[in-house]
C-alpha cells in the first residue's frame, strides 16, 4: 500500500506546515504544536525509540525548535527540508559523533519520533564545533 502523491504532500504541510487537509484533519484547535524538535543521534533510535533514545549528550546540547510553518519548512514534491539551517549549540566539550537524526514534538525527554535518518556525514561533536543540518538534509514520504 501507499498513499497517492497528492495526499503524501498535503500530510507532510499538515505535519510540518500546520495546513490543514480539507474534510480529513485540521490542525488542533485549542492547543496546537507550533514547533517540531530536531534532535541529534549517536546512533538510529530504532522504530520503536523515543527521542532521547542515543541522543548526542555533548556539553551545551539542546534539540533545536523549527516553527511549523512554511518559514520553518519547505515542502515540495513530498519532500521535506528545513527552510534554514539548523544550528546546535557549540559543544563545550564531550566527543559525540552525531550520526542520526530525528524530527519529534517536545523540547526535551522520550517523547516520541515523528521522522528519523541517517546523516549523509558525521558529526564530529568537539569542543568548539557547531552541528548544524542544512537545507539539503531530506524527509521523503513515499
Amino acid at each position: 500500500m501507499s498513499k497517492g502523491n497528492t495526499f503524501e504532500n498535503d500530510f507532510l504541510k499538515l505535519v510540518f506546515n500546520a495546513t490543514p487537509i480539507a474534510n480529513i484533519a485540521d490542525n488542533a484547535a485549542s492547543s496546537p504544536l507550533a514547533n517540531l524538535y530536531v534532535a541529534l543521534h549517536t546512533a538510529d533510535p530504532g522504530e520503536a525509540g523515543a527521542q532521547n533514545a542515543s541522543e548526542v549528550a555533548y556539553t551545551n546540547y539542546a534539540r533545536q525548535a523549527v516553527a511549523r510553518t512554511t518559514g520553518g519548512w519547505t515542502v515540495t514534491n513530498n519532500q521535506v527540508v528545513p527552510a534554514a539551517a539548523i544550528p546546535f549549540p557549540a559543544s563545550g566539550g564531550g566527543t559525540d559523533e552525531a550520526t542520526h537524526w530525528s524530527v519529534g514534538v517536545a523540547v526535551s525527554g522520550a517523547t516520541k519520533i515523528l521522522y528519523k535518518g541517517a546523516l549523509d556525514n558525521t558529526i564530529l561533536c568537539s569542543a568548539g564545533v557547531t552541528p548544524e543540518l542544512t537545507t539539503s538534509t531530506v524527509i521523503t514520504e513515499d
